[in-house]
C-alpha cells in the first residue's frame, strides 16, 4: 500500500528528529567516529585514484592508510611538542604582557585624562586586579581544557578508534554506498540520488577545498612569522591557518593577536611592525586570490553568513562534535532548502490558479 506524501514526511521528520537526538545525547562519544568517518569521506577519492591505476581496493586503503599515518607520526614527534612548548610559553607570558598593557594605558590616562587615576573608575586598581588575575585565567583556562581532553584512557581511545574507524569505512566506502543505494525508497530515489550528488560537489568543493586552504595559509603565517622572530610567531600562525576556514575570524583574530605581539616586543623598531601586518596582508591576498578560487571554488552553494550561523547553532546544540558536523549539515540544509524552493516555485501553492509562468 503506497503511503501519502503527508504521512512519509511524519516518517521522514521522525527519523530525522531521533537522528538528531542520537547525536545530542551521545555527544563526544562519537567524535572518534565521525572524525574516522569524515578522513574516509575525504581519502576516498584518493583511493578511487589508485584503483584507476590498477590497484585492489585492499592496497589502496592500506598505501594511504600508510602514508596518513606516517605524516600523523611525524606531526606527533616534530611539530606537536614544538606548538605546545610555545603554547605553555605564550601561557606563561600572559601576565607579563597584560603588566605591560597596564602599565602604557596608566601611562596614557595620566598624561590624557589624569582625573580617571583618582575618580571613582579606580583604574589603577582595576587594571591591577586585571593583571594578577590574567595568569589564573589562563592557568584556569589550561587546565579545564587538560582536565576534559587528557584522560589517558580516552585520549588512547581516541587515538586507537579514529584510524581504525577511517581504514575500515575507506575499504568498505564503496560497497557501503552501493548497499544504501539499494535502500532508498524507489519512489524517489533518483531524486534522492541527485541531491546527494549535488551535497557531494558542494562538500568536495568547500571541505577538501577549505582544508587545503586552511593548512597552506597556516603554513605560511607560521614560517614567515617566525623568519621575523615573532615571539611564538609559530603557533599564532597556526592558530590563524586553523580558523581561516570561519569567514574573517582567522585573519583578524590572528592579525590582532600578531600584531599586538609585535607592538610589544618591537617597540622601538616599528619596522617590523609594519613587516607583520604586511605578512597578514600578503596572506589575506593569498587566501582571497589565489588559493580559495583555485582549491575551493565560487560555486560551493555555502554564503559566508549561512556558514557563521551553522557553526554557531551546532555549535551551541551539539558541542566540538556539532561543530564538525556543521559544515556538512549547512551543505546538506543548503541543498535540500534549494531543492524545496524549486518545487515551491514549480506547484500550484506558489503559481495559484490561472496565472501564467511568464507573469
Amino acid at each position: 500500500m503506497a503511503l501519502s506524501a503527508r504521512k512519509q514526511l511524519i516518517y521522514w521528520t521522525i527519523g530525522s528528529l531521533l537522528l538528531l537526538a542520537i547525536i545530542w545525547r551521545l555527544g563526544d562519544i562519537l567524535l572518534p567516529f565521525v572524525i574516522g568517518g569524515a578522513l574516509a569521506y575525504l581519502l576516498d577519492p584518493l583511493a578511487d585514484r589508485f584503483e584507476s591505476w590498477g590497484c585492489t581496493r585492499f592496497w589502496s586503503t592500506a598505501i594511504i592508510s600508510i602514508l596518513s599515518l606516517s605524516i600523523l607520526l611525524i606531526m606527533v614527534i616534530a611539530v606537536i611538542p614544538y606548538m605546545a612548548n610555545q603554547l605553555l610559553q605564550f601561557i606563561e607570558f600572559l601576565p607579563t604582557l597584560s603588566k605591560a598593557l597596564q602599565d602604557w594605558i596608566i601611562a596614557l590616562a595620566a598624561k590624557y585624562t589624569p582625573n580617571l587615576l583618582t575618580g571613582e573608575l579606580k583604574l589603577n586598581t582595576a587594571l591591577q586586579e586585571f593583571s594578577g588575575n590574567v595568569g589564573a585565567v589562563g592557568t584556569a583556562v589550561v587546565g579545564s581544557v587538560l582536565s576534559i581532553g587528557v584522560g589517558a584512557i580516552n585520549i588512547l581511545l581516541f587515538v586507537l578508534i579514529v584510524p581504525v574507524v577511517m581504514i575500515y569505512m575507506l575499504a568498505d566506502w564503496d560497497i557501503a554506498t552501493k548497499k544504501i543505494n539499494s535502500w532508498l525508497p524507489r519512489d524517489h530515489a533518483e531524486d534522492i540520488r541527485r541531491l546527494v550528488q549535488e551535497i557531494d560537489r558542494s562538500l568536495a568543493g568547500f571541505v577538501r577545498g577549505q582544508l587545503m586552504v586552511c593548512a597552506l595559509v597556516g603554513i605560511f603565517y607560521a614560517i614567515a612569522l617566525e623568519l621575523v622572530g615573532l615571539n611564538f610567531g609559530f603557533i599564532i600562525g597556526i592558530l590563524a591557518g586553523l580558523t581561516s576556514f570561519i569567514p574573517f575570524f582567522g585573519a583578524i583574530g590572528g592579525g590582532v593577536l600578531a600584531i599586538g605581539m609585535a607592538i610589544f616586543q618591537f617597540w622601538n623598531e616599528p619596522i617590523w611592525i609594519g613587516v607583520v601586518a604586511l605578512i597578514f596582508g600578503a596572506g589575506q591576498i593569498l587566501e582571497g586570490n589565489i588559493l580559495t578560487p583555485r582549491l575551493v571554488g565560487k560555486s560551493i552553494g555555502l554564503h559566508p553568513v549561512w556558514l557563521l550561523l551553522a557553526l554557531s547553532a551546532f555549535g551551541t546544540l551539539f558541542g566540538f562534535v556539532g561543530m564538525l558536523l556543521a559544515v556538512p549539515l549547512a551543505a546538506i540544509t543548503g541543498v535540500v532548502a534549494r531543492y524545496a524552493l524549486q518545487r515551491y516555485l514549480s506547484s500550484p501553492l506558489y503559481k495559484g490558479h490561472g496565472h501564467d509562468d511568464n507573469c
